[in-house]
């Protein structure tokens, strides 16, 4: 294929619009959520704003922001990661929702809980306890304690709060975070959830907080805005852990999700193009759409050789992520195996990554190295 008709292709298959609920986004091109710490005290500041502004500018369809800590004391990890609660910090969230407007982008906050990957003395309330659905760490080992009924409600309480923030100063819908090994999906892995009540046990009762957490946002915003869930196989540190052995298992973990509200799940994979299963070629998305009937967005080392391991794990950098062609990406979409496509690192060295595939000057993309994690801009 040459190089005008590929681009042409990107173009064709990348710019076609999306709806769901009440939310039209311009193009099927998101921005994967990546925490940056660039928030002094939880406040998004001015940076924020024209960060996320700039991706709009260059062409992306719909921002998903980093993770914002929910209101419950345990649910951070660090004072420079921007929560989404108090005067000061939705301020600063409507404030980056006017950017991206202006710029003709559509935006969703990740709302988040981190559970046991919360170290003791962790600001942002150094006093607050370690939580989890066990006292289990992702090793398996005794951390922190397991959360009590109060403790289910309090942070079920705070994702609906969130949720309904969210809509109060103008997003366009809001993503809760089950993936990666934080609080949501620690529940939804056996690996962590050993509980005997109501809450742990087979795959429908491991999804019991996730869909009751995902209840109680749908109860809270309108029914045309849009509730994304993000998932995943992998968690932090464990990239070989996997919360559905089987297409059938990850089917009983998803079903009450859809039940409970979930317009869009955002399948989080290191490589968009590795099949889930065996004996088919789908990937997360792909399975998921199937198995629920929702739409999804795929996302994985989109556009770059490598995936994040190299760029994130100590003693693993060799050298910077080389631009790479998206036929096979293409080629997935064309067959709607998923609905969207999020890039995290491209869009990280490149603002106009979007902008430069949809108008066909791919020659210009720029490569992402790990130099970059110290600006960000």
């Amino acid at each position: 294929m040459s190089i005008s008709s590929s681009a042409e292709r990107a173009a064709q298959v990348l710019s076609r619009p999306f709806t769901v609920g009440g939310l039209t986004v311009p193009n099927r091109i998101a921005m994967a959520p990546m925490t940056r710490m660039f928030s002094p005290g939880g406040v998004p500041t001015a940076d924020v704003a024209a960060y996320y502004g700039r991706r709009a500018a260059g062409g992306v369809g719909l921002i998903i922001t980093e993770g914002t800590y929910v209101d419950h004391p345990s649910a951070g990890l660090s004072d420079r990661v921007p929560r989404f609660y108090g005067e000061e910090a939705l301020a600063g969230w409507a404030e980056v929702v006017k950017r991206v407007h202006l710029a003709g982008g559509r935006i969703a906050p990740q709302i988040w809980h981190v559970g046991v990957s919360r170290e003791e003395g962790a600001p942002p309330y150094p006093e607050a306890p370690v939580l989890s659905p066990s006292g289990l760490g992702l090793n398996g080992e005794p951390v922190g304690r397991a959360m009590t009924q109060d403790d289910l409600d309090a942070v079920i309480a705070a994702f609906a709060d969130a949720a309904a923030a969210a809509e109060q100063i103008g997003f366009d819908g809001v993503e809760l975070h089950g993936a990666h090994g934080y609080l949501i999906d620690q529940f939804l892995w056996s690996g962590t959830n050993r509980r005997t009540d109501g809450y742990g046990g087979d795959p429908v009762s491991r999804a019991r907080f996730a869909a009751e957490i995902v209840a109680a946002c749908r109860k809270a915003v309108s029914a045309e805005f849009p509730i994304i869930f993000r998932t995943s196989q992998w968690k932090q540190d464990h990239y070989d852990a996997r919360m559905a052995e089987t297409p059938q298992e990850l089917e009983a973990l998803l079903a009450p999700l859809v039940e409970a509200g979930v317009d869009v799940f955002h399948s989080s994979t290191r490589r968009y193009w590795t099949p889930e299963f065996e004996g088919s070629d789908l990937n997360l998305a792909g399975w998921t759409k199937k198995l629920t009937g929702r739409p999804t967005i795929t996302v994985g080392s989109v556009g770059l050789n490598q995936d994040f391991l190299p760029t994130f794990v100590p003693g693993t950098y060799s050298g910077p992520a080389q631009v790479a062609d998206i036929e096979n990406l293409l080629d997935r979409l064309e067959r709607d195996e998923f609905d969207l496509v999020a890039i995290g690192r491209a869009l990280l060295a490149d603002p106009e990554w979007a902008e430069k595939v949809l108008t066909g000057r791919t020659d210009a993309l720029v490569p992402y190295a790990r130099e970059l994690l110290g600006t960000l801009h």
